[in-house]
């Protein structure tokens, strides 16, 4: 219980802090680096305020936006043309039929470039992650050093943590995207680890603002080794955590509304951790029939 306190703890802030990061690209090419500062609540004891605004900062190119109208559009363009077609730009014939699905595959830089990493530097810790390709660019290897001291700022209460997270898809003109997973029922991995445990977390996009530190998570356990290891994780495993603390009122993942997929380290071990990923997908399991593996309470039952 105190192990998955701790992967909770460490999810939930790492959620808080790297947001800012994959918020707005449209505004990326028009913006300078301050933008990431306009998403950024946090700031560190004692140190001093910014001496400019925000908007001060702001380099505004006529071209840039030109550049960028054009883009968005042509994205628009392929939108509309794969929603005609069916689900997911494939007939809807073939998305029925659908069985796997490759998410995420790691074979250069630019698939890198689609996830963010983050470690309790943001508040204030000492450990480090690192993110590159592994051998002859076959996977992804994600690597550091855990360090579980607490930062002396009088606030901070747990550290220790490193994570790694997919950005949300999307859309033309900064629209929020989601993944529909909603045909098929589990996660699919190919890893290669050190021996040490993550915590695989969902994120979905919520109905109402209290829900937006919501998460879904289950534990990943490595074997360590020279092999790799091919992990089965189904949805219905999945519990619901917020803010760190796993709720009592349990429901299934809304598979039609995921916004994003990542990883967390933070099992209180000091010391170097290493996880290679292969791919990351998606499996139709016809022999898994479960749909939700813990206790649900009924809303207000009638006497």
């Amino acid at each position: 219980m105190a192990l998955t306190v701790t992967f909770l703890n460490s999810a939930y802030l790492h959620g808080r802090c790297c947001r800012h990061k994959v918020l707005h690209p449209l505004l990326g090419p028009l913006l300078s680096d301050s933008v990431s500062k306009l998403y950024s609540s946090y700031r560190r004891p004692g140190s001093q305020p910014e001496k400019k605004t925000s908007w001060q900062n702001i380099d505004f190119s006529f071209k840039k936006g030109i550049d960028v109208l054009k883009t968005q559009l042509s994205m628009l363009k392929k939108e509309t043309k794969d929603y005609l077609i069916g689900p997911g730009g494939h007939p809807f014939s073939q998305y029925l039929l659908e069985q796997t699905r490759v998410l995420w595959e790691f074979r250069s830089q630019e698939d890198l470039n689609k996830w963010v990493i983050s470690s309790d530097v943001e508040i204030g810790g000492k450990s480090e992650v690192h993110l590159k390709l592994g051998r002859n660019n076959q996977a992804a290897l994600l690597y550091g050093t855990l360090n579980t001291e607490v930062p002396r700022d009088g606030e901070t209460k747990y550290s220790g943590y490193c994570s790694m997270r997919a950005k949300p898809p999307v859309g033309s003109f900064a629209r929020k995207k989601y993944y529909d997973w909603s045909n098929f029922n589990s996660l699919y991995l190919r890893v290669r680890g050190d021996g040490r445990p993550w915590m695989v977390n969902i994120y979905t996009d919520p109905y109402f603002s209290h829900q937006k530190d919501d998460l879904y998570n289950y534990f990943m356990f490595t074997r360590g080794g020279p092999y790799w290891e091919e992990i089965k994780i189904p949805f219905s495993k999945f519990f619901l955590s917020s803010r760190g603390r796993v709720q009592d009122d349990q429901h299934p993942i809304w598979l039609d509304k995921i916004s994003t997929l990542g990883f967390t380290i933070g099992d209180k071990v000091d010391g170097p951790f290493q996880l290679e990923i292969d791919f990351i997908g998606l499996l139709n399991d016809r022999a898994h029939t479960e749909e939700f593996a813990y206790e649900t309470y009924e809303k207000n039952p009638r006497a």
